[in-house]
């Protein structure tokens, strides 16, 4: 069967499931036809959500960090504001969460890569100050599928260490093996701008591209992350370059944080053509909720509504609100004191509260991406590659999040709405955490394989 005809399939798959989906609700609704058996209700079903939210390991792949808060004094045992800390973590019964050791692209010279590679270590560092000495009675590291089990099983929250961007590797090939001694057991070959391993795909903007693919040296730190056990992420470079990495490697990769293109046309999404062959690499792509790459015209619609009003409401409080979004107001933040950090905070979530407010009680506001967004590409992605080569991911505190999935303490609303399109809880688990543990067990496998061959 040729792509086009498994495209075509897929496509035709995935209607007939929303259809099948929209049925179901009708007929709830309707309290069932005929002699059928009586619906379940909502309470049954969110009871019944929640006793599956609980049974099964929640693993969330992508999770941006600030050193700033791993301090004695500011941390994540404390909810900073922030959309991922152990408070919301315990609010939302989220289990797992890969902080992210991110770089972003800079100059490939020597000043470049070392600058970046400071920056990577102070990362590292900061995790391990978490896990080490700040809360080691809450939150531990895992390096392994084994190691998450237990620390779950003893009623502790979960760090992974997942590394966005191998710029800071620089020309050291060396540096692959020092990261997953520190505990990366991920890393994107480039974010946005093409690094010295790989091209982006920021270069579909221009048409302007460095390697056409990966670097030599890309393909040799590609063969290094299978010996030392660092799973491929795909998530950010190109078409090419994710494809190129697909044959190469030895082990299956993952996209940390993607979703799938044909629903919604962003670079940073996968086309089918590099969906199916994920599969066929036996790797997982990791749903992620960022509302631009779910649906970019639905959330330009919104967020141009959404801004004209929020704007308005800090006006009239007084309040200088930062442009670019969250990020610009956590880069705003940055430079504060404690006390001014809270102060500005407190100040932004005032002027966030009173615009929600005031945009629920007007008529002609557009709808926001959320989490039935996110789902339609979990059920697209699983008819078209499989359940087993999908999972979740929310890409916090580095711009993700939708509304009903917006930080840590609201996730059982994604467990929510699998139970409602008719997941059971085996396939809820395996789309959770299943699937990327089983990837990270095979690469590991093959890490395991190369070193004893030598």
């Amino acid at each position: 069967m040729n792509a086009t005809t498994q495209n075509t399939l897929a496509d035709l798959r995935y209607h007939a499931r929303a259809a099948t989906f929209a049925v179901l609700a009708l007929l709830a609704a309707c309290g069932g036809a005929g002699d059928a058996p009586s619906a379940e209700s909502e309470e049954d079903l969110v009871a019944r959500a929640r006793g599956i939210h609980e049974r099964v390991i929640t693993l969330d792949t992508h999770d941006d960090i600030s050193p700033a808060n791993f301090t004695a004094e500011r941390n994540y045992t404390m909810d900073l504001g922030n959309q991922v800390n152990l408070p919301k973590m315990d609010a939302g019964g989220l289990d797992v969460a890969w902080l992210i050791v991110y770089v972003g692209q800079g100059d490939l010279t020597e000043a470049g890569f070392d600058n970046a590679y400071e920056q990577a270590i102070a990362k590292f560092d900061a995790i391990h100050r978490l896990t080490g000495e700040i809360a080691p009675d809450r939150i531990g590291l895992a390096l392994t599928s084994e190691d998450v089990r237990r620390l779950v099983a003893e009623g502790k929250k979960v760090a992974m260490i997942g590394i966005e961007n191998g710029y800071p590797v620089g020309n050291d090939i060396g540096r692959v093996r020092e990261f997953a001694e520190r505990g990366g057991r991920y890393m994107s070959l480039a974010h946005n701008g093409h690094s010295q391993l790989s091209d982006s795909n920021t270069g579909e903007r221009d048409d302007v591209w460095l390697h056409g693919g990966l670097s030599d040296l890309g393909r040799e730190v590609v063969a290094e992350m299978n010996r030392w056990g660092i799973m491929i992420d795909v998530s950010h470079p190109s078409k090419e370059a994710n494809l190129e990495s697909m044959q190469l490697s030895r082990a299956p990769v993952i996209a940390s944080h993607s979703a799938a293109r044909t629903l919604g046309e962003h670079s940073r999404n996968m086309d089918d053509e590099q969906l199916l062959a994920l599969a066929e690499n036996g790797g997982v792509i990791q749903t992620v909720a960022f509302r631009s790459y779910l649906s970019p015209d639905k959330n330009t619609a919104y967020n141009e509504a959404s801004q004209a009003v929020i704007r308005e409401v800090a006006a009239e409080m007084g309040f200088e609100m930062p442009e670019g979004g969250q990020r610009a107001v956590f880069r705003q933040m940055q430079g504060m004191s404690e006390a001014d950090q809270d102060a500005f905070m407190q100040q932004y979530q005032a002027v966030q509260a009173a615009a929600e407010t005031r945009m629920a009680e007007m008529e002609d506001m557009p709808e926001p991406v959320s989490v039935a967004d996110l789902v339609d590409h979990i059920d697209y992605l699983v008819e078209l590659i499989g359940l087993e080569h999908v999972g979740i991911s929310s890409d916090f505190d580095g711009g993700g999040g939708v509304t009903g999935w917006n930080d840590a303490s609201e996730t059982f609303n994604v467990t929510l709405e699998l139970v409602r399109r008719g997941y059971t809880e085996e396939e809820i688990g395996l789309l959770w955490s299943g699937n990327l543990l089983r990837v990270l067990d095979e690469v590991q496998e093959v890490a395991a394989e190369m070193q004893a061959a030598g």
